[in-house]
């Protein structure tokens, strides 16, 4: 091949692989659409990893595979960003305000997405029930204060779907207006779970406690107080909103303190092979071992159960409604086969979501 024909390959060449970029454009525009419907993120890093892997195995000569890694990353980069702009008119609800650590974990996890607050979690979850908003960002537990019970009852009597659980360190800050001395403090204002993290913390400096909606709304309190003997513990995000200075960071008790959210839609994720993980609830009858043989039944079928709560339903006394996060792939055989069994020995058996894992941000 002379030099000539070396340079008609590659216009051609170049000419098949626009044709095909066009081609592969238009199907991400069809990702980016499910996305919106599901409340996905554009990120998706295991995805990503999945599909460099499988596009260099297709790279039969291995001199080129170090070359191509370059070519798939830019085809990623071009998507994302495609992805993005047709993305720019999702909602995400949370519950607070701006500078509320719900609100930073739903821009972490949606950074080209509208934000939108909500006075309580039941609000958000109705907004995207009501099509005001394309997925809803709800916290499930926090790892030292335990279990956000009202998003449980949420998952159980609602209809939305769980497409993702994102965990996310939580620090806790002492804000106060600029000039305030830590010793003028007399009164701390924050969420209940803000305060139960930092208890120790405020039983140190005898301080007396308000308890506040959300701790972003403790740091607004605070600011239009305009008092110095009052401070709010709220992230460094409520205090550059609300003009605040940090005092002191991290005075929760414990160095380990994350805050899972689940991100709830309308339509569930569709199912793949590669999912690794789901959220089930379930009613037993209230008899001696029925717990027990429902139990058995996810661990006979391969599955593991990482938590297993109660709650009760509200509709009679002392019956309880069982929420489940689980490991495993719902959607196999194994899956379908469990769901079968436990149909037996349960009642009102739902799988809330099946996905890929779980995502720190």
């Amino acid at each position: 091949m002379d030099l000539e024909e070396a340079r008609k390959v590659i216009t051609d060449t170049d000419r098949q692989i626009a044709a095909l970029f066009c081609r592969r454009m238009e199907a991400v525009k069809e990702v980016a659409k499910v996305k919106k419907e599901r409340g996905l993120p554009v990120l998706d890093e295991i995805r990503e990893r999945e599909l460099l892997e499988k596009d260099l195995s297709a790279v039969e000569d291995e001199r080129f595979r170090p070359y191509f890694v370059g070519v798939v990353k830019s085809l990623v980069d071009a998507s994302k960003s495609y992805q993005r702009m047709l993305l720019k008119g999702m909602r995400v609800a949370y519950a607070g305000v701006a500078g509320a650590f719900a609100h930073a974990a739903a821009k972490n996890a949606f950074p080209d997405a509208e934000t939108v607050g909500y006075p309580d979690f039941a609000s958000a979850y109705e907004a995207v029930e009501k099509g005001e908003c394309d997925a809803a960002m709800l916290p499930l537990e926090n790892s030292y204060n335990g279990d956000v019970g009202q998003v449980m009852d949420l998952a159980f009597f609602g209809a939305l779907k769980i497409n993702g659980i994102y965990a996310a360190e939580v620090t806790q800050n002492l804000l106060a207006l600029p000039g305030t001395d830590i010793g003028s403090i007399k009164e701390v204002v924050s969420h209940p779970q803000a305060l139960g993290q930092c208890a120790e913390y405020i039983r140190r400096h005898g301080w007396k406690i308000t308890k506040s909606a959300n701790t972003a709304l403790a740091a607004k309190a605070v600011m239009e107080s305009g008092r110095r003997d009052i401070a709010a513990i709220a992230s460094e995000e409520a205090a550059e909103e609300y003009g605040l200075v940090k005092l002191e960071s991290h005075i929760e008790e414990s160095r380990s303190n994350v805050t899972r959210f689940a991100v709830f839609s309308r339509t569930a994720k569709a199912p793949s092979e590669n999912d690794s993980r789901f959220v089930m609830t379930f009613t037993v009858n209230n008899e001696a071992g029925s717990l027990g043989r429902a139990v058995s039944v996810i661990g006979y079928n391969g599955f593991n159960l990482r938590a297993l709560k109660s709650r009760p339903t509200k509709n009679l006394s002392w019956e309880y409604y069982f929420f489940a996060e689980g490991e495993g792939n719902v959607n196999s055989a194994d899956g379908r086969d469990m769901l079968k069994e436990l149909s037996l020995c349960c009642n009102n058996v739902e799988i809330i979501g099946s996905f890929e894992g779980e995502h720190n941000i």
